[in-house]
């Protein structure tokens, strides 16, 4: 029983990991040019090559699927305009000069939200994931983009992210996710699936501020950890993530492409 378990964790680990190839890929870029000044090209310009080299080559090798693709572009503009946003309100920064920065955002940033549509796209086939009690498209869209509207609108007026998440508890209490792991299946709340995404996603945040990706006001000087409440902020973001991602199969499932 005990060998099982090892097992089977050390198989989800490995599909874990597999799953995190492009986040990987960015922390490493990042690390790498930090560490090292790239002849020639400034360091945001570089960070995005390796971005766009990476998306070509997980398609080529069948890493990710055309589908997939058009998942992880939604994403990246998705993310692009919430960094426009914030950047304008000086929510954070990028402080080196580019090429390819727009309004103050180089645009490899677009790339680290779709690497987290990456990693729930690969995830959810390598688990073969399925959903249990998923809500009603009319419950769910709504809430996704009031979700997204509240990271625009709480700097004018109340901040409503308290309020959606619990939300979001009482909308998908009864939501389960199982997933398979060799030929055993397991199954968890779906809110607690958001929460440990968003609290992993938070960790691999206080990397890359370390590496410089970005720099939040009190990092400017010198690096601090990230705020705790950010993991909030990065829940909700999950959430909308996974809707996506949700919604889009539900889609595909009842279109029957």
């Amino acid at each position: 029983m005990l060998k099982n378990v090892f097992k089977d964790l050390g198989t989800f680990t490995y599909h874990q990991s597999l799953s995190c190839i492009f986040p990987v890929v960015i922390f490493v870029t990042l690390a790498f040019s930090k560490a090292m000044q790239i002849p020639g090209i400034a360091r945001y310009d570089f960070i995005l090559i390796v971005c766009l080299v990476t998306q070509y080559l997980m398609y080529k090798f069948g890493l990710e699927s055309k589908d997939e693709i058009k998942v992880i572009c939604l994403f990246h503009i998705i993310g692009l305009v919430l960094e426009l946003y914030k950047v304008n309100f000086n929510s954070w920064s990028y402080p080196e000069e580019a090429w390819t920065k727009i309004g103050g955002v180089p645009l490899y940033s677009g790339f680290m939200y779709a690497s987290v549509a990456s990693y729930i796209c690969q995830a959810w086939r390598r688990f073969d994931l399925k959903i249990i009690d998923w809500p009603k498209s009319y419950v769910v869209i709504p809430l996704g983009a009031m979700i997204y509207l509240n990271f625009f609108t709480h700097h004018f007026i109340y901040d409503f992210r308290w309020l959606l998440m619990a939300l979001l508890f009482f909308v998908f209490y009864r939501t389960v996710v199982k997933f398979t792991v060799r030929n055993k299946i397991y199954k968890m709340s779906i809110v607690v699936s958001f929460f440990l995404i968003g609290f992993f996603i938070w960790i691999a945040e206080n990397i890359a501020t370390f590496f410089g990706a970005w720099s939040y006001p009190n990092q400017e000087v010198s690096w601090n950890i990230v705020h705790f409440g950010k993991i909030s902020s990065w829940f909700l973001l999950v959430v909308i993530s996974i809707m996506i991602v949700a919604q889009l199969k539900l889609f595909y499932r009842d279109s029957g492409k």
